[in-house]
């Protein structure tokens, strides 16, 4: 699931699992049993209203509508058959988004994105894993949850002092008031059922705590910005910054893994892909081997230009010297080598290298499925045992195709990232080769075949090979 970054308004008075700091409100005017009956309220024509219900993945639902007082706020449920309902309110404009987000298992989100699937707390989404067309799933070590119960335990919460707005009194540019501990405990007492106890509120973990919290100058110093680049990310909305973790003294703070898979997920970028396999062509920085062919066709056009006496007759007398023809030919070697597609296409070549890829593999199955039939042939004729059927850990590339794929990633290496990524995807859910199987032989074939230079392919397969998961302690 993408990174959760919508932010609620409120809690409903009927949620299992309030979000802290956010006020409670009274929503007894909606049905928050029947998905159907929700979905209704929004879906009166001509209203300006909408709402919509879903099954989810884990066997629960969620649904959302409109408000049917205040048009500009809307409702959203999330319930789950063990872990009960959230109830909560959004703006109308961000609760659609927010319903698809939790259609997946997610139950809870806090913290700024971490979201809890009613067993495990994970880390914001950040990183895409492009062969399976999913965004890593990564645990926080040592998470536990902290509970409405926890909360109150200390007894100086004051029931009689906190506050249950009605829909009309919510104003969604000012914050909580009061004490939210002693909303919390006017929510506990308004409950039918005493469950605080089953009531997630937040979580707790090591990398949350305050000492291990980053400002925007230690975020930005990981990423290799400026604090003023960063800052500008963060207030236009741009460069996918994950969403802070807390909120301290007015100043936004991050959690430390959190930071560095935002770096990740850069170096991950069709940005950071070109810059890898990139040099220098005057003032530009181009993928290596478009430079490469500018740099051939600006020789070729100079020699067809220059050193053709008949040609050479051609010119004026002003241009009649080798570096005003020199400059020409780089135009026109430029030229070509902007037009690179118009020469092999790119989209055309890459799916011609999947497909030869997978059907390499698909060959070298075959092969060692009939390497075993001999085998066994042969000790079954000698009176021998069986002998034990082992999975390859590589299949070997033709060095046509593995230069082809050199190709590829010299010129067009974000096209090749997410290649190199269906690569892997098909090849485990058709063939079912494990994925270090697949990568293991594309980057031998790499390297006994292709031209990169060691260090600049292994940086680049680092940032396209399957994502690390991280050790938990």
């Amino acid at each position: 699931m993408p990174q959760h970054k919508l932010q609620p308004v409120a809690n409903g008075l009927r949620t299992d699992h309030p979000i802290p700091d956010l006020p409670f409100v009274d929503d007894a005017h909606i049905p928050i049993d029947d998905p159907r009956a929700v979905e209704a309220i929004g879906r009166r024509h001509g209203t300006g209203t909408w709402g919509r219900h879903d099954r989810t993945r884990d066997g629960g639902w969620v649904t959302f509508t409109t408000d049917p007082v205040r048009k500009d706020l809307a409702w959203l449920i999330r319930w789950h058959p063990e872990h009960g309902r959230s109830v909560i309110l959004y703006r109308d404009a961000d609760v659609a988004s927010a319903h698809t987000d939790y259609q997946d298992t997610a139950q809870l989100f806090r913290s700024g994105g971490y979201w809890w699937d009613g067993t495990t707390w994970y880390r914001p989404s950040q990183i895409f894993d492009w062969a399976s067309e999913e965004y890593m799933r990564r645990r926080v070590p040592a998470a536990t949850n902290v509970t409405a119960a926890d909360l109150l335990e200390g007894g100086d919460a004051d029931s009689g002092a906190g506050r249950i707005l009605d829909i009309d009194q919510v104003d969604v540019d000012t914050p909580c008031q009061g004490r939210w501990l002693d909303d919390l405990a006017t929510w506990a007492a308004h409950r039918q059922t005493p469950s605080a106890a089953l009531s997630v509120v937040k979580l707790s973990a090591p990398e949350l705590t305050a000492d291990q919290l980053l400002s925007l100058t230690q975020m930005a110093q990981i990423a290799g910005v400026a604090p003023s680049t960063l800052r500008a990310y963060v207030s236009r909305g741009e460069g996918d910054v994950p969403q802070p973790q807390a909120t301290v003294s007015g100043r936004n703070v991050w959690a430390r893994p959190v930071a560095e898979e935002w770096v990740e997920r850069r170096h991950r970028s069709p940005e950071s892909l070109d810059q890898a396999v990139s040099a220098k062509a005057g003032s530009a920085s181009l993928p290596i081997g478009v430079a490469e062919l500018w740099t051939r066709f600006t020789g070729i056009f100079t020699s067809a230009l220059w050193e053709n006496p008949d040609r050479r007759k051609r010119w004026a007398l002003r241009w009649r010297t080798q570096h005003a023809v020199g400059q020409i030919a780089e135009e026109l070697g430029w030229d070509v080598a902007a037009n690179l597609d118009a020469i092999i296409p790119a989209e055309d070549l890459a799916s011609t290298i999947r497909h030869a890829v997978l059907d390499e593999f698909a060959t070298g199955q075959q092969l060692h499925r009939d390497i075993y039939e001999s085998d066994r042939e042969r000790a079954a004729a000698a009176g021998k045992p069986e002998p034990i059927y082992e999975d390859t850990a590589f299949y070997g590339i033709v060095p046509h195709v593995a230069r082809m794929i050199d190709w590829l990633i010299r010129h067009h290496p974000s096209t090749a990232a997410h290649t190199i990524s269906e690569i892997i995807g098909e090849a485990e859910r058709r063939l079912r080769i494990a994925r270090d199987v697949t990568e293991s032989s594309l980057a031998t074939a790499l390297a006994l075949d292709g031209k990169l230079d060691e260090k600049t392919r292994e940086d680049f397969l680092k940032r396209v090979f399957t994502p690390a998961s991280p050790s938990e302690d």
